[in-house]
């Protein structure tokens, strides 16, 4: 298991579309093994250092809310046909009651990802952090959203393009793991 970041840590996972590209929603996107792909992205973040995990639902919410690990908290995301800014959205929104000072954001699609490269930017969190993977020069998740980040890139998310304009011009830090795992999502089976 990871350090603990030095501020308290949440993490978010984005499972809400309906994955038409893929073929179905990802939220019940298992590995050749069984193993589904929401169990390892909260395990993933728990053991990156996420104290506490959000995951966000919309497409076949009912069929992929039991795949979530317990312990993990379930957002419902009722506007997820809007896009992936939506799910951000309300995942931010309910975080935001919390106490953390910021949030390890992770897409459902990265089965792969390592612990390693959670804790790596985890260990960035501050209120005015903005961090995000790359893979070689190429960006990536996880992504790590300082609270004070939180409303302004919420307000600023629309339709399918997610957080990367505002990263881009927030000048967000980029960090390198590409030594840690591919950085590969799945957009199709």
């Amino acid at each position: 298991m990871a350090t603990d970041p030095p501020v308290p840590t949440s993490g978010l996972v984005l499972a809400a579309g309906a994955g038409r590209r893929f073929g179905g929603p990802k939220a019940l996107a298992r590995t050749s093994a069984g193993a589904p792909w929401l169990a390892l992205a909260v395990r993933a973040l728990v053991e990156g250092g996420c104290r506490e995990v959000v995951v966000a639902l919309g497409a076949a919410a009912d069929e992929a809310a039991p795949l979530v690990p317990p312990g993990a908290r379930i957002v419902r995301v009722d506007d997820w046909a809007t896009g992936m800014a939506a799910s951000l959205r309300a995942g931010l929104e309910a975080l935001a009651f919390g106490t953390s000072t910021a949030v390890v954001v992770l897409p459902v699609d990265t089965p792969e990802v390592s612990p390693a490269a959670v804790a790596r930017l985890a260990r960035r969190a501050a209120p005015d952090a903005l961090a995000q993977a790359t893979y070689e020069g190429a960006p990536g998740h996880p992504v790590l959203l300082g609270r004070a980040h939180w409303a302004p890139l919420a307000a600023s998310v629309r339709g399918d393009i997610g957080a990367r304009p505002y990263l881009i011009a927030q000048d967000a830090e980029l960090v390198e793991c590409g030594d840690l795992w591919s950085g590969r999502d799945h957009d199709t089976r």
